[in-house]
């Protein structure tokens, strides 16, 4: 099985500068806007956004899903579920469950009574064209259907009824979310005689999902509720204008003054920032875990003795209140995101799996494997040698330069002779590849799949090496034959028990060995004007804000008359 794949892209860093609020320039590219018509009881008149598309000042009108800039992917063309960043359970959408009677087949059942936007129903048939399209259109393939890479491809997609039954050559359950969540449904009627799909401009779309097309001027693209949608009664938004694409002081500003209802960026200090400021607030969940990658492979690094003692010497408290201004928390050993994933826990870890920070621990645990301190307070390897690390850190990530001058500090008070080199970002890209580093800031994502994004990350098929097009998962180079065979038979694994099983034992490897030091968790950011709307996440009321499809169906108008 090919294991190759890309490494994700973190969460991007928290942005340099106080937020200068000027009031005067919030509302600048709103003169001259009309203002939404009238919505029924019940129903919230408009939701301001960002728009989607980096063309959105006089951008090609294009509404393709799988287009390079759409103007939108989010509200017209669904997916087939969603999955639950917290649960990981799978939300029936378009496809309201699925069946897997042995590990190469995929039984879908697709929902009953959806119509596409023309009225014409949307059928198994759909799912099937959308299916083999990503074969003939690799472009189209987001969820990695036709590729080998973790996991099996189709020998064939047949609709039985209102069932879609996929066999694969091999086992598929790495791909699975994948699959599920980003194929975006086309209608076959509409694209079957398009040709390339990737190159089809679609200026007059036929979705399935909650708003249509209501007008685009070149700059603002207005998107109205679609009165036939399949669950109508859940949303509540009557319209949806989507304009301008801001930097953090540009949506404090607009946020601020009303002229922005909705943000996903990254505005520093949020308590500051945005929930002091009365009319804003924030919900900032974790996303995944910011890591310190040791090269395995550079010396006593390649020691788990040495890594623990390591990770001990953190203070991960201090780290995750400077970089994150104290809204994020200290992550877990076991790459779980908690507290909202606490019950998925592995029962050998219900304790939650911290290492904790206690330097006394870390200099007992040095000195016992051999790396005792020299006249100069510095410590040596057990032959002598004195132990110089290079902490590579990405220039202009002001949360990743915070994390990095505790960690020295830390690593440094326990005898460690580690000292920054702060470069670019490509070049600590390229660094990663090549192996040319000591420690180096990374993330790990915290997705549900995680054969995939847990064990690839010690699979040594996923070592970086110069020749790759794209970055592989297992910075650290982190290399253990019976490790690998695990993560084989973690994604091959296809029951409950079999993954929990599999779970288990791949925490287990981050714990004991400590390829990965779980530092903080980065976020997933929501923001948000409190007079927009009722229904944000709050602690009555949580549920993950990575699908903004979700989050629409949980809003609702203050008064319960009009937005």
């Amino acid at each position: 099985m090919n294991r190759r794949t890309r490494a994700p892209r973190r969460p991007s860093g928290a942005l340099a500068g106080a937020l200068a609020l000027v009031l005067l320039a919030a509302g600048c590219a709103d003169v001259g806007r009309t203002p939404a018509p009238e919505a029924p009881p019940g129903t919230i008149r408009e939701l301001v956004l960002p728009a989607e598309s980096d063309g959105a000042v006089q951008g090609i009108e294009n509404y393709n899903p799988y287009a390079v800039s759409p103007l939108t992917r989010t509200w017209l063309y669904e997916p087939l579920m969603l999955r639950d960043a917290y649960t990981c359970e799978y939300v029936p959408w378009l496809v309201t469950g699925f069946d897997v009677p042995d590990p190469t087949t995929l039984v879908m059942h697709v929902r009953d009574g959806v119509r596409w936007s023309d009225g014409t129903p949307m059928t198994a048939d759909d799912v099937v064209f959308t299916m083999e399209a990503a074969k003939t259109y690799p472009g189209i393939d987001k969820g990695g259907l036709w590729s080998p890479t973790f996991g099996g491809v189709p020998t064939s997609i047949t609709a039985q009824g209102s069932d879609v039954v996929v066999t694969f050559d091999a086992p598929f359950a790495t791909k699975l979310q994948d699959v599920l969540t980003t194929t975006l449904l086309l209608p076959r009627h509409r694209y079957g005689s398009v040709g390339d799909i990737t190159q089809y401009v679609d200026t007059d779309p036929v979705g399935t999902g909650p708003f249509v097309v209501g007008a685009y001027n070149g700059r603002r693209l207005t998107l109205v509720k679609n009165p036939d949608y399949w669950q109508a009664d859940a949303i509540k938004v009557q319209q949806l204008s989507l304009e301008g694409q801001y930097d953090p002081n540009s949506a404090a500003l607009k946020l601020r003054s009303g002229a922005l209802d909705i943000y996903q960026g990254d505005i520093p200090n949020p308590v500051r920032s945005v929930r002091d400021a009365g009319t804003t607030d924030f919900d900032y969940s974790p996303a995944g875990t910011t890591v310190l990658a040791p090269n395995t492979e550079r010396g006593p690094l390649g020691d788990a003795a040495f890594r623990e003692a390591m990770a001990l010497a953190i203070d991960k408290d201090a780290v995750a209140r400077k970089s994150t201004f104290g809204v994020m928390a200290a992550a877990s050993q076991t790459m779980l995101k908690l507290p909202v994933q606490a019950d998925q826990l592995p029962p050998q870890y219900s304790d939650g799996g911290y290492i904790p920070h206690d330097p006394a621990a870390a200099e007992a645990a040095l000195d016992a494997a051999g790396y005792r301190k020299g006249t100069d307070g510095f410590r040596t390897t057990p032959d002598g040698q004195r132990i110089s690390l290079a902490f590579t850190v990405q220039a202009g990530y002001i949360d990743y330069l915070a994390m990095a001058q505790q960690i020295t500090a830390d690593l440094r008070r326990v005898g460690l002779d580690v000292k920054q080199v702060v470069t670019d970002p490509a070049a600590t890209d390229a660094a990663k590849k090549t192996g040319d580093f000591d420690l180096v800031l990374d993330y790990v994502g915290g997705g549900c799949t995680r054969a995939k994004e847990l064990g690839s990350r010690l699979d040594s098929a996923q070592v970086p090496s110069a020749d790759d097009p794209v970055l592989l998962l297992n910075t650290e180079r982190f290399s253990d034959p019976a490790v690998d065979q695990l993560v084989d038979q973690y994604a091959a694994a296809s029951t409950p028990a079999e993954q929990a099983e599999g779970l288990s034992k791949i925490t287990d490897v981050y714990v004991q060995q400590v390829p990965l030091i779980a530092l903080t968790y980065a976020p997933q950011r929501l923001i948000w004007s409190k007079d927009a709307a009722s229904g944000w996440p709050s602690d009555s009321n949580r549920y993950p804000t990575d699908s903004l499809l979700r989050l629409m169906t949980e809003l609702r108008p203050h008064d319960g008359t009009e937005g």
